[in-house]
């Protein structure tokens, strides 16, 4: 018997990094898990993988940039399995350093778009359920840049702090549903997005880096009821990344 068996959770941005970690965590403890990403053999790879972990999978390939494609991955989960009750907001588009004279307003606008707006808009897919149902667990994946400003990550972090506030707002609002609404800002985790952006070459004897795996374990706690006293809380896991650490 598996935490979550009976339980159906969407994670966005699964194909890699900690959406992927989450997506075979929760797979692991029984849960059927709709993984999204824009990639379809890397997100169909991972819905293999908790198949054979003898929980059902499921990958939909989706941009979060479109609208259309929020509301399919809802529709197409409740075709298949009827019901929703966990969702992770994991996917995020990262820019390198980059100062706001420089910066392309496309760009800006698509990274606001992705890190904020798709996840409130999937929140608000999947609450009519939930309300019906009296229960939930929605996660939203922000950053330890969302709770201060850097140097040419204007975008990134305006986002991941606005996410934050978009947590305790919904919260406020759906707590006499019995649905939680919490947030993880993640320091510093080995991902390919780091490496892409930043050109991070490893991450695992790195004092101040984490492994996705870290993150997941967070996540299985805020989605589990032994999490039933938090909401609208936004939880620092820092690592070896911690400010206090230098």
């Amino acid at each position: 018997m598996g935490r979550f068996d009976g339980k159906v959770a969407i994670v966005t941005g699964a194909s890699q990094g900690i959406g992927r970690a989450i997506a075979l965590a929760y797979g692991e403890e029984g849960a059927r898990v709709v993984a999204t990403a824009r990639t379809t053999d890397a997100i169909e790879a991972v819905a293999g993988q908790i198949e054979k972990m003898g929980s059902e999978g499921m990958g939909i390939t989706a941009d979060l940039s479109r609208d259309a494609d929020i509301q399919r991955i809802v529709d197409e989960t409740l075709a298949r399995f009827g019901r929703i009750d966990i969702l992770v907001n994991n996917a995020a588009m990262i820019h390198p350093p980059i100062n706001l004279t420089d910066f392309d307003a496309e760009l800006w606008s698509q990274i606001i778009k992705v890190n904020l707006t798709s996840p409130a808009l999937l929140i608000k897919a999947v609450l009519p359920g939930m309300i019906e149902n009296r229960c939930g667990k929605i996660i939203n994946v922000s950053s330890m840049g969302g709770r201060k400003g850097g140097k040419g990550r204007s975008a990134y972090r305006a986002s991941k702090a606005a996410l934050i506030n978009l947590t305790e707002s919904i919260a406020a609002e759906v707590k006499e549903y019995r649905i939680d609404v919490n947030c993880i800002c993640p320091g510093t985790v080995f991902t390919e997005g780091l490496q892409k952006a930043f050109g991070v070459e490893s991450g695992e004897d790195n004092p101040r880096m984490m492994l996705p795996e870290e993150i997941a374990a967070v996540a299985m706690f805020l989605a589990s009821d032994d999490s039933s006293s938090i909401t609208g809380a936004a939880i620092d896991a820092f690592g070896g990344s911690n400010p206090l650490f230098g």
